[in-house]
């Protein structure tokens, strides 16, 4: 103990009958060093003790917590599942300090960059692996752009941007994160543990209903799952037996995973045959500019309102039957880009509510067509 050795350097110590008159002052600061040495120690030991109680209470068990055992008898009551199994699944998660630091925001902020971001989507790696893929599940593409609408290269951009063809799926695992974001979510951001509950429980309804083992299941920090990063509400929803062999495999069936995405697009509203946006000049007047950004990425303009704003459309955007939204897109210290986004922008943006992110999809896509009609072409 520290608190008991505060006068051992004395125990020790022969004193001098020569003592010179600095000597009372030396055993004083002596006394005063030791002091505050073993009081500098005991705060050590108390925090340490502190991070060691801290981490012990997130090591415990999840399913040793009175509001995860409540939760899991709500479950099985709602769905019908015996308690004994939601609790023997909830036994084996585990509280992962990972997950709670990936999902803070940085705190590092740094100006959107249209440009720089681009860069890092469409890129060698992805183009490469794009193009591959597309080589190898062409007749999947082709039939899911038959069924539903949504061509190759928007599923493709999708699948680059999401995990690069699967090549980053992501390692954790699906348990574990949605559970440390269902019961310690971090109190430094808002508190979004309602949704991530709902997130776990069709994670335990996806195992029970395809009798999976959950903890098999490997995703990302948040929970997402397989090449398209489906959330399991989205594999709930959404997700298809695209190759009808009986089960959905959204890791390793590229004909479920194709179809997955096109199905979620036409679900929120894809429309066949349109485009997902126009090249725009935007208006000059301050206040005209204002009014088509006032919306974000929603599409509420019809294309001669855009005119009456001031804004230049091409030809087929003055055509086009649909709303539009003026999209802005900052590019750092230079002049930002527009464009103008059709319904079929704005569906993308239901995978992940970004406009940079749909752009990203978008511009992958178009460099894939653009390679694939030189790999067909050279090809002949």
């Amino acid at each position: 103990m520290a608190w008991l050795g505060f006068h051992a350097p004395f125990s020790k110590r022969r004193m001098s009958t020569k003592l010179n008159r600095l000597d009372p002052l030396r055993h004083c600061l002596a006394w005063s060093r030791s002091v505050v040495s073993a009081w500098l120690l005991g705060i050590a030991v108390f925090l340490a003790a502190g991070n060691v109680h801290a981490q012990a209470a997130n090591d415990i068990p999840y399913v040793q917590r009175d509001d995860v055992r409540q939760f899991a008898s709500e479950l099985a009551q709602r769905h019908g599942w015996p308690e004994a199994w939601v609790l023997s699944v909830l036994s084996q998660a585990r509280y992962q300090a990972t997950v709670t630091r990936l999902i803070m925001p940085s705190s590092v902020a740094t100006p959107k960059d249209w440009s720089t971001y681009r860069s890092r989507m469409v890129e060698p790696v992805r183009l490469k692996a794009g193009l591959a893929f597309w080589r190898t599940h062409k007749r999947w593409l082709q039939r899911a752009e038959q069924r539903y609408g949504v061509p190759p290269d928007i599923v493709l951009g999708i699948l680059g941007v999401e995990s690069i063809y699967g090549q980053q799926m992501g390692k954790l695992k699906v348990i574990d994160a949605l559970a440390t974001l269902s019961f310690d979510f971090p109190s430094a951001r808002s508190d979004r543990s309602a949704f991530f509950r709902t997130e776990l429980e069709n994670l335990l309804a996806l195992a029970w209903r395809e009798q999976v083992d959950p903890l098999s299941l490997r995703g990302s920090f948040a929970g997402a799952i397989g090449m398209p990063q489906f959330m399991p509400s989205s594999v709930a929803q959404h997700a298809v037996d695209f190759d009808g062999n009986g089960r959905i495999d959204l890791s390793r069936s590229a004909a479920d995973v194709i179809g997955s995405v096109a199905n979620y697009l036409v679900a929120h509203g894809w429309q066949r045959g349109w485009p997902t946006h126009f090249d725009v000049t935007p208006p000059v007047e301050p206040a005209a500019l204002t009014t088509l950004l006032g919306p974000d990425i929603v599409p509420l303009f019809a294309p001669q309102e855009f005119v009456d704003q001031g804004a230049r459309l091409p030809n087929g955007g003055l055509d086009h039957p649909g709303k539009l939204a003026l999209v802005k897109l900052l590019n750092g210290e230079s002049e930002p880009s527009y464009v103008a986004g059709t319904s079929n922008f704005y569906v993308i943006t239901r995978y992940n509510w970004s406009s940079y992110y749909a752009m990203a999809v978008i511009s992958l896509g178009e460099a894939l067509r653009r390679a694939r009609g030189n790999d067909v072409a050279g090809a002949l």
